[in-house]
């Protein structure tokens, strides 16, 4: 007989589970799943069965339909990405916020930006930057506690997971808002400035009030093929603060065409310089990417 059941963690070829009754299990996947393609992701709504030879542990059968999932960080079904950043050491370069909130709209998910140590820095340059988009900017500090209430609120009753370049404090903030969780954190590197890599999986936590928190392991840079599979045509979609239907053409690309909204929006200042050249840079990259796919 089949349970239901979710996927909090996967490690090779092993998968923890929250059963229905709020025990947790260990799971091996099917190997038709493999055959499949199948791969479980940490938030997937699983199904499983009991293992006949061996009572400890799980065989997993099935995953239920997903809302969506990423491959950075791996998790599927996830109602917001909260992308934590710092203005602090490990400084935090934008365009990697950008990327992600283009993954996280591009894939019906609530995007927020955590601006995280602001005990050490207060971030106003990236404040500026971001006062223009429309969602939501938080600065907090797992530190000192500065909007950590407000950040939970936002967690409350979501699936979310926390993602960010190593070092900008993601595990902290899990430690401050889930104590008994305990998770390992590291210094920041004196001589590169960075952070080290602490988390190594994808793991969700439970919130109170039916929310799920995960944190992820970091990293460095990303490609935007590596996030979602939005294409050329789509990116600009994908800037919620862009103007809609306003340019002479109905395909502007927003980059030369004559009597474009979204380059008078950023002539007024209704647009950050920053955000319009992560939308060009992101676009040359689909393009060529559109371009190689043909030759």
């Amino acid at each position: 007989m089949e349970h239901k059941g979710f996927l909090i963690s996967s490690i090779s070829s092993y998968y923890e589970i929250r059963k229905e009754d709020g025990q947790r299990m260990i799971c091996r996947a099917r190997g038709k799943l493999k055959l499949d393609g199948i791969e479980p992701l940490p938030g997937d709504r699983v199904r499983w069965m009991p293992n006949p030879t061996n009572s400890s542990e799980g065989i997993l059968t099935g995953i239920e339909h997903r809302k969506n999932c990423f491959v950075r960080p791996n998790v599927a079904n996830v109602d917001q990405i909260v992308f934590v950043a710092t203005a602090a050491r490990p400084i935090t370069d934008p365009s990697l916020i950008d990327r992600l909130s283009v993954a996280a709209e591009y894939s019906d998910a609530e995007f927020i930006l955590c601006l995280n140590k602001m005990d050490l820095d207060e971030a106003e340059k990236l404040r500026e930057q971001y006062a223009m988009c429309r969602f939501p900017v938080l600065p907090v500090s797992a530190h000192t506690g500065e909007g950590m209430e407000l950040l939970r609120q936002h967690l409350e009753g979501k699936v979310s997971v926390l993602t960010g370049n190593s070092g900008v404090g993601k595990s902290s903030i899990l430690n401050f808002l889930l104590p008994d969780a305990a998770l390992p954190v590291n210094e920041i590197s004196q001589k590169h400035g960075r952070g080290k890599h602490t988390t190594r999986h994808t793991t969700f936590y439970p919130l109170s009030r039916d929310g799920w928190v995960a944190d992820s392991p970091g990293f460095a840079s990303l490609e935007l093929s590596q996030l979602c599979d939005v294409q050329a045509q789509q990116l600009a979609d994908c800037f919620a603060e862009f103007p809609r239907d306003r340019c002479r053409f109905h395909d502007c690309m927003h980059h030369n065409e004559p009597d474009c909204a979204v380059r008078g929006a950023l002539a007024q200042g209704q647009i950050s310089d920053s955000r319009y050249t992560s939308y060009i840079t992101m676009l040359k990259e689909l393009q060529e990417r559109e371009k190689n796919k043909f030759t």
